[in-house]
């Protein structure tokens, strides 16, 4: 059992008796009304998507599962495949599974899965990576405005927004969860 606060995206809960996939979790403060925190959780069975309010303290049950490391190798006509770091053995996770998170996934990267009953649930990228700036907007010169961000496209085709000094070929630190810039790779 977890308090509502700590739900975070692709967390595994009960709810109702079924099992749910944590899809988005955003905490709310209210004036007069309190704290709580909105959710939209996934039936893991039936794959339909259904809104429900959590008081922050309230308890909420989550499922044993096994965690385990796994290195993403590359993506084929039937899904993403994944190796076992620790056995060397292959598994192939479907498109839905990975979602949006293919926007930085890069060959050889170290994912984390967790595993129910033998089958993969949910996946998980680190909370930062490393990719390279492909293409960016020249600098202007002479332009007024300090520190204006541009769009870059990355070596995974996803646009993250940079600060103006970032050039194609360098490398960058992105944040996963929010697809935000954090600095250069020195």
């Amino acid at each position: 059992m977890i308090n509502a606060r700590d739900l975070r995206k692709g967390k595994l809960v009960m709810h109702e008796g079924d099992l749910y996939v944590v899809h988005e979790a955003r905490y709310v403060t209210k004036g007069k009304g309190g704290t709580y925190m909105q959710t939209k959780l996934k039936n893991f069975k039936q794959g339909n998507m259904t809104d429900v309010r959590f008081r922050v303290d309230e308890r909420v049950e989550v499922p044993f599962v096994e965690t385990k490391e796994y290195e993403y190798l590359y993506e084929d006509g039937s899904g993403y495949v994944l190796m076992d770091t620790e056995t060397y053995d292959q598994i192939v996770i479907s498109s839905d599974m990975v979602s949006d998170a293919k926007d930085y996934l890069l060959p050889n990267e170290k994912v984390t899965c967790q595993i129910l009953d033998g089958e993969v649930i949910t996946f998980e990228l680190p909370t930062v990576v490393t990719l390279e700036v492909t293409e960016t907007p020249p600098v202007v010169k002479g332009a007024t405005v300090q520190n204006q961000p541009k769009d870059a496209i990355m070596e995974t085709g996803v646009k993250v927004r940079v600060p103006a000094f970032v050039e194609p070929g360098e490398k960058i630190r992105v944040d996963t969860r929010t697809g935000e810039y954090l600095d250069r790779v020195k």
